[in-house]
């Protein structure tokens, strides 16, 4: 984790100066275009680096912080094995058809955007049955506890 950290402290470091040679380079580009010789900075670009550099600096704190309140991971042991970070992921149905029926009505209600309104009354009822239906797989029937 201390090497992500380190990474994402670089890409921090590299969009604060992205973002000022972007916006340095659009005020000295600028008088081309534009009547009378008037510069400016062109705003968006500069603004949406900018905005790279909040995001890798929250990656950075989260990493940072998460590193010292889990401590030393198998990722930061050199003679670590590939099994010593293998840990339970969680429990996962192998034969349930109820991710599928999640995918294709939640689907049909992003589909409502372009569709209709309509369409999603159709959708968010079906999505939640489907949903209730898996939370509630091994409540009932065969497997039930």
């Amino acid at each position: 984790m201390k090497t992500n950290a380190r990474l994402f402290l670089l890409l921090t470091v590299f969009y604060a100066l992205d973002a000022a040679a972007y916006g340095i380079w659009s005020y000295n580009s600028s008088t081309a275009a534009l009547p009378f010789g008037t510069k400016h900075i062109e705003w968006i670009g500069t603004a949406a680096i900018g905005m790279l550099v909040f995001l890798s600096g929250f990656i950075y704190f989260y990493i940072r912080s998460t590193d010292k309140t889990v401590g030393p991971r198998p990722e930061d042991n050199l003679n670590a094995n590939i099994e010593d970070g293998d840990a339970e992921m969680g429990f996962y149905s192998p034969w349930s058809w109820w991710p599928l029926a999640i995918g294709i009505f939640a689907s049909m209600v992003f589909a409502s955007l372009a569709v209709g309104w309509w369409l999603t009354f159709i959708g968010v009822p079906l999505a939640l049955v489907a949903v209730i239906g898996l939370v509630f797989e091994y409540s009932r029937g065969q497997h039930a506890h």
